[in-house]
């Protein structure tokens, strides 16, 4: 009896992988093996993927590092979904002969997350919700509109943009701080540029769509969240650690700024002791601002496609 080689799916949380492409032709010379739980620390990833040759990965909900890679000796091909994954070690990947492959992702999708989480926070739909369905008083909060209020986005690369255009759509005034060009940049948009200091001192809003690197690590300080005004509310559904989450935690719990609208964490899935579950002024969501199904489909369209082409040794979006 021969054994077909392994290809992992991890983190398929919402049993979406298998019914968002067509897998046939993988499972004609591979045994699909899909995770539905977070499989958890190193050893553990370790452990549950010995004997795997390829492992499909949902983005950064499963890290990567040398110390892992070294320990997968079946591996040959990680394929992850998106073509920007900080949690794998390209490196490691390459002197190991892993290759590592990404796909496409519809670029709307979390910008779109970033909006629905704003809106939601400021006429504080979550508790109009929760005293609806339990029969509460007809109305029990005020909230605010965003029609001339300042939004200040950190950031604008693609999901900077997509939000600069909601905020002018909504009627705000729209102001903005990037790295390079700022003031050309923010001009194409029709929007204000800003140096850091005043976007945190004047915006109603701060929207953080800054891309994770080594340099935006910690990027958002106790200085910048100091400067944010009592009610203004920071939005954060880009990646977790480029803001310092001690710090926003203390900001918080001292109701030094308004509130916060999170996606995206330090450690996820997010302990269920963590603040940001308990404290009053936080609308959290559990990082799914890229979980569509249109997304979903793409991903896992590209991730059969990578794998085929791989196996005729041709291999596809390769990431070096």
């Amino acid at each position: 009896m021969t054994t077909l080689p392994i290809c992992a799916i991890l983190d398929d949380y919402q049993n979406a992988a298998l019914t968002s492409a067509d897998w046939s032709a993988v499972s004609s010379f591979m045994e699909l093996r899909r995770f539905d739980t977070h499989l958890g620390g190193h050893d553990d990833v370790v452990a549950a993927l010995q004997g795997c040759s390829v492992v499909v990965a949902m983005r950064e909900r499963t890290p990567f590092p040398a110390d892992v890679l070294s320990r997968l000796p079946d591996l040959r091909l990680l394929v992850t979904t998106g073509m920007r994954n900080r949690s794998i070690d390209l490196e490691a990947a390459r002197k190991l002969g892993i290759v590592v492959c990404g796909t496409r992702g519809e670029a709307s999708s979390a910008s779109e997350l970033a909006w629905a989480g704003l809106l939601a926070f400021m006429r504080q739909l979550p508790q109009e919700v929760a005293n609806f369905r339990a029969g509460g008083p007809w109305q029990t909060g005020l909230g605010r509109s965003l029609q001339g209020l300042r939004l200040g986005i950190v950031g604008l690369g693609k999901q900077g943009r997509a939000v600069a255009r909601f905020g002018q759509a909504f009627g705000m005034d729209v102001c903005g701080w990037t790295r390079q060009d700022p003031h050309a940049r923010a001009a194409e948009l029709g929007i204000s540029a800003l140096s850091l200091d005043t976007l945190f001192a004047t915006s109603d809003v701060v929207m953080i769509q800054l891309v994770l690197t080594d340099q935006t690590r910690g990027f958002v300080g106790r200085d910048l969240l100091a400067r944010m005004k009592p009610d203004a509310v920071l939005v954060n559904t880009s990646r977790g650690p480029i803001v310092e989450e001690a710090a926003l935690i203390d900001a918080l719990a001292a109701q030094r700024i308004g509130g916060a609208v999170l996606d995206v964490f330090d450690a996820e899935p997010l302990p269920l002791d963590h603040p940001f579950r308990s404290l009053t002024n936080v609308l959290a969501t559990p990082h799914v601002g890229y979980v569509t199904e249109q997304n979903y489909a793409t991903y896992y369209t590209d991730a059969v496609e990578d794998i085929l082409s791989w196996q005729a040794g041709r291999p596809l979006r390769a990431l070096t």
